[in-house]
């Protein structure tokens, strides 16, 4: 089925027209990005009813853990429809963020570098969530912020490692948002287009050099999550650590008292024993021996 408004075209089948008719309501509710101009060109949203056709309609850039993807080119987004797991995330994030790089495609072309275009897309959703992968980084905590140039492979790697090249992107976008927080993004993508350099941008929209903001982002990103990494998998370790000491520690003390009760069972058996010999001895010599008769005392009457 088709459901065409404004610049949007939904198509999907009977199963998740309820699903389309929503998805195409937010997409015509919120259809302005920050710091772009208003999009102006006709997009098409593919709901795929299931995983085999999703990979069918994406080819084979698909990976494994996507839930959606955009192809600028076609102003094209295919996404997974109701019966997608619960790992798909939310649709109408997930949407947002795959129009968010159609918006940045139609302004800016191929400009953006993978991290900054993902790391726009993150931004413009408000995926701030995002984060939550960089306080339990051990990546992070023992070997530091990676530069941004070296992110792009992060993306088609295993889901964990895509998690941490999102949120360090993400993460990147969003402080350089923050150094204007009248204008936000607006300057920065008028020189970018202007000029097609995203140094000299950075240097007309926030006055320092490309460089000086990376190292900025580094420091800041390793200061705000490092030691909450660092922290997160220490208390990681420890607890597993537990699992391990806990029951050995729990086994030795049941054994300790095992032997302690046993060898209170062994006294107490050795102290019967010696009771009881004693008494047949008297019993075999015929009662307790006699007291002299003369020896006996006898206390005078009271007076």
């Amino acid at each position: 089925m088709r459901l065409d408004r404004g610049r949007f075209t939904v198509v999907a089948y009977p199963a998740d027209v309820r699903l389309a008719r929503t998805l195409l309501d937010s997409a015509t509710a919120r259809d302005t990005f920050p710091g772009l101009p208003r999009p102006h060109t006709r997009a098409l949203i593919a709901v795929a009813p299931d995983g085999r056709r999703f990979r069918e309609w994406v080819g084979p850039a698909a990976p494994e853990w996507g839930a959606a993807i955009a192809i600028p080119d076609e102003q094209r987004i295919v996404m997974q429809g109701g019966n997608a797991g619960s790992d798909a995330g939310n649709p109408f994030r997930v949407l947002r963020h795959e129009l968010a790089h159609l918006a940045l495609h139609e302004y800016l072309g191929d400009r953006p570098p993978r991290w900054f275009d993902e790391g726009y897309a993150s931004y413009a959703a408000a995926e701030w969530g995002r984060d939550d992968a960089l306080a339990t980084n051990v990546s992070l905590a023992l070997h530091g912020v990676p530069p941004l140039d070296s992110l792009d492979g992060g993306f088609q790697s295993n889901a964990s490692r895509a998690d941490a090249t999102y949120a360090l992107s993400y993460r990147a976008v969003a402080d350089l948002a923050s150094l204007d927080p009248q204008r936000g993004l607006a300057l920065f993508f008028r020189y970018w287009k202007e000029t097609g350099s995203m140094d000299v941008a950075i240097r007309r929209a926030y006055g320092l050099t490309e460089a000086a903001f990376e190292a900025q982002w580094r420091s800041r990103t390793m200061h705000r999550y490092g030691i909450l990494a660092l922290l997160a998998n220490v208390t990681v370790i420890m607890s597993l650590l537990g699992f391990v000491i806990v029951p050995l520690y729990v086994v030795r003390l049941r054994r300790r008292r095992r032997a302690l009760a046993a060898l209170l069972a062994s006294d107490a058996a050795a102290e019967r024993a010696a009771r009881a010999s004693a008494l047949a001895a008297l019993l075999a010599n015929g009662g307790p021996p006699d007291v002299p008769r003369e020896s006996r005392r006898t206390d005078p009457p009271p007076s």
